[in-house]
């Protein structure tokens, strides 16, 4: 029986979001990266006529105006599919198998200093209009090291004052529950009548009010994470730190300084929700450069004479 591309496609995304529970945000890079290969094949072509041809042939044209990582980032998603294909039984055999993907940099995490950091809190002050809730959200991810879609996707709810925790929703639905430290807890508590305030606002203008989200935007609705990221990015302009800071670099920071103070790397890897211990390991390095730079500093033995 034949099944088009278009139909495989559609089964495909809907298997990423019902199985694996992934976001929205995902579903639609795979269904872009997707409908892009399957634009020079046309989408009425039987899965099973899908050769390696295709393929390099589409690889070739990404090469012209797409960089390194992109081009690798399009064979993943292909490779996640005719996997599901295969397992489906819609496919025969894997049309994929011996196309290498591009050499791609080793990804280093851009992070902040322990000095940058506190820098960078104390800049929310007066003249911000929503520097109680800006602080509080530069707390909450600095002292959890939660990704910007997940505290933006935060309740009330799910901070217990009482314990200090936090539960968390990521990536494929996963929970986890993070620990909050004390600055951060204080800083969401001077944020809430604000919250409320809003929430109030939006009420009498008529409009539904947003009673489970924690953070909101001035007109009372659940904040975004674009509005975060701009945000983040300001204060980190006002505070004179030479690298762009974003809600990611607090998380590289968060996860950096755990490791430099001692944390072992398979906490790290459950209080960042990574699902495999090789993503934490990226940051080894980082702390092997701290430990060198200690050691230069500190053993008699150190310094070549």
């Amino acid at each position: 029986m034949m099944t088009t591309i278009e139909k495989a496609l559609t089964l495909f995304l809907r298997w990423l979001e019902v199985e694996k529970g992934y976001s929205a945000h995902t579903l639609a890079g795979y269904g872009h990266d997707l409908h892009e290969f399957m634009a020079g094949l046309g989408k009425d072509i039987d899965v099973k006529a899908i050769e390696s041809v295709h393929i390099r042939r589409f690889v070739v044209a990404l090469y012209g105006h797409n960089g390194a990582a992109t081009v690798g980032r399009k064979l993943s998603a292909l490779r996640t599919f005719f996997k599901f294909l295969l397992r489906e039984e819609l496919l025969d055999s894997d049309p994929i198998v011996g196309i290498a993907g591009p050499k791609v940099g080793k990804y280093m995490p851009v992070f902040l200093t322990i000095d940058e950091v506190f820098r960078l809190l104390e800049m929310p002050d007066r003249r911000d209009r929503f520097m109680l809730r800006d602080l509080a959200i530069m707390e909450l991810l600095y002292s959890t090291g939660m990704r910007v879609a997940e505290l933006v996707s935060r309740d009330i709810s799910n901070l217990d004052f009482k314990t200090e925790m936090l539960r968390v929703t990521g990536k494929g639905n996963k929970e986890r529950l993070v620990p909050v430290g004390w600055p951060a807890l204080e800083a969401v508590r001077a944020w809430l009548p604000m919250r409320e305030q809003l929430t109030l606002d939006r009420a009498r203008r008529g409009r539904k009010t947003e009673r489970e989200a924690l953070f909101l935007n001035g007109q009372g609705g659940r904040l975004t994470s674009r509005s975060v990221e701009r945000m983040v990015k300001n204060y980190g302009e006002r505070a004179a730190i030479p690298q762009t800071v974003t809600p990611h670099a607090l998380r590289h920071s968060y996860a950096t300084h755990l490791l430099e103070m001692g944390a072992d790397m398979r906490s790290v890897q459950e209080l960042l929700g990574h699902a495999s211990l090789s993503t934490t390991q990226r940051y080894t390095h980082l702390t092997l450069d701290h430990l060198t730079e200690v050691y230069d500093k500190a053993h008699p033995m150190a310094k070549k004479p």
